[in-house]
């Protein structure tokens, strides 16, 4: 029996969101895992886009519960962290005890994105050290890729966590991050 990962990131919202998907779970195929991705599983017609929400939500946590791994796209998306969904996926897997494994296509660190691109530059250091934000609110400094909680979930469970730099063009498409997760993950899992 060969080990299901399941596939998260913010692929689901591109507008080829079903072939990066194939290609992805055709990857993990290669790699001898049995991939597990949202939209496998028809989603049923609700009455409400409410109702619709609350069932791809179902239907993903029954994904993720026959999982035996993640790989967790953590690239930043629409902001400077990770997508929420898919770091809830990520947090329901460690919740659950199963194998984690994340990558980011941005190799910029937390605090050098949320100093750049959320506060412009403008942060402040105490005597201490202690970085805050203009607005005063203290800023993570763990040189790590996102919030310690996602690199730390990761790590914590003997999981790794893949930084790549690529392109802008390429930051939610480049697969290279993904690859090299389903190496280790085969590594370590299946050999």
């Amino acid at each position: 029996m060969t080990m299901k990962v399941y596939l998260a990131g913010p692929e689901v919202f591109l507008s080829n969101a079903k072939e990066v998907l194939a290609h992805k779970s055709e990857l993990a195929r290669a790699a001898g895992f049995t991939p597990l991705a949202p939209g496998d599983l028809e989603i049923p017609r609700t009455d409400s886009k409410y109702e619709r929400g609350i069932a791809i939500s179902a239907i993903d946590e029954q994904l993720m519960l026959a999982s035996d791994l993640i790989i967790a796209n953590l690239t930043p998306f629409r902001g400077i962290s990770a997508d929420v969904g898919t770091s809830f996926e990520l947090g329901f897997m460690c919740a659950l005890g199963r194998q984690v494994y994340g990558y980011t296509n941005v190799a910029a660190s937390y605090l050098e994105r949320t100093s750049r691109d959320y506060y412009k530059g403008m942060i402040n250091s105490d005597a201490s050290g202690k970085l805050t934000g203009s607005d005063g609110l203290s800023i993570e400094d763990f040189d790590m890729a996102d919030n310690l909680m996602l690199e730390g979930g990761i790590i914590s469970r003997g999981g790794v966590f893949v930084r790549k730099a690529v392109p802008d063009g390429r930051v939610l498409t480049d697969l290279a991050g993904f690859k090299e997760c389903l190496i280790l993950a085969a590594e370590k899992y299946l050999r």
